[in-house]
């Protein structure tokens, strides 16, 4: 298992932030809680619902899945096999980071519904 960066910080609000921040970073670790999922796996999950956003490259997937490794959430096991095999899974770390996830996601379906799209909007650009 990789070593867990540490993020070091008075503030544990900045501290969290710092490990999440990140367009795709959350959505990764909502999908990896069914499982482990193999690269294209988290790859298609994340195309999944997006509607209007562009493709995620492969170089900005790689980049997430890196720092989530980095920081604990998540783990990748590499298989020795040919074609090359690897998968990635919620560590007990990440797995405790789930309910907050889902909290946000409540959150969201109860308020963001009541907002227009206006209202919306005017969140991103603040």
């Amino acid at each position: 298992m990789a070593k867990a960066k540490t993020l070091a910080c008075g503030c544990p609000v900045a501290a969290f932030q710092k490990m999440i921040s990140g367009k795709y970073k959350l959505r990764i670790v909502w999908d990896l809680k069914d499982g482990p999922r193999r690269y294209g796996e988290i790859r298609t999950g994340l195309l999944r619902g997006a509607s209007g956003s562009a493709e995620i490259t492969p170089r900005v997937l790689s980049r997430e899945l890196k720092a989530l490794t980095e920081t604990g959430l998540i783990d990748r096991k590499d298989y020795v096999v040919v074609p090359p095999k690897v998968e990635y899974r919620l560590t007990r770390k990440g797995k405790s980071f789930v309910p907050v996830i889902a909290a946000i996601r409540d959150w969201g379906t109860r308020h963001l519904a009541q907002a227009g799209p206006g209202e919306i909007a005017g969140m991103a650009a603040e």
